[in-house]
């Protein structure tokens, strides 16, 4: 069993940086690929972007390559998502999620992913 909590979401100004972080128990993190989903109100839960097991592959969604990173940190158990240039657009609850994996495929869609945390609320002021 996989827990996952997301930390660091608030309140930004268009144009700013912002960086949310994903923690996991357990001792099996570095076999789970990571992925940054975000959901906003009324709306369907969208990919961002997703990172293999070693952080040596990534995938982002057209709307945010360019402007977000996604790393992870293995020996502390941590996945991040760095935001720059934030738009209004980018409001949303964002929550990551795990598959444990052993292929280089970066799923995106939620379906494929079978842990998630509770989500952090990210709000972009225009």
């Amino acid at each position: 069993q996989v827990q996952l909590v997301e930390s660091g979401g608030g309140l930004v100004q268009a144009g700013g940086s912002l960086r949310v972080s994903c923690a996991s128990s357990g001792r099996t993190f570095s076999s789970y690929m990571m992925g940054w989903f975000r959901q906003a109100p009324g709306k369907e839960r969208d990919f961002v972007a997703a990172i293999s097991t070693t952080g040596g592959s990534t995938r982002y969604s057209d709307s945010v390559k360019g402007r977000f990173t996604i790393s992870r940190d293995n020996a502390k158990n941590t996945v991040y998502l760095q935001m720059n240039s934030l738009k209004a657009e980018d409001t949303a609850v964002y929550h990551c999620a795990a598959r444990p994996s052993y292929r280089s495929t970066l799923y995106n869609t939620p379906g494929d992913y079978n842990y998630w945390g509770q989500g952090t609320q990210v709000t972009v002021s225009s």
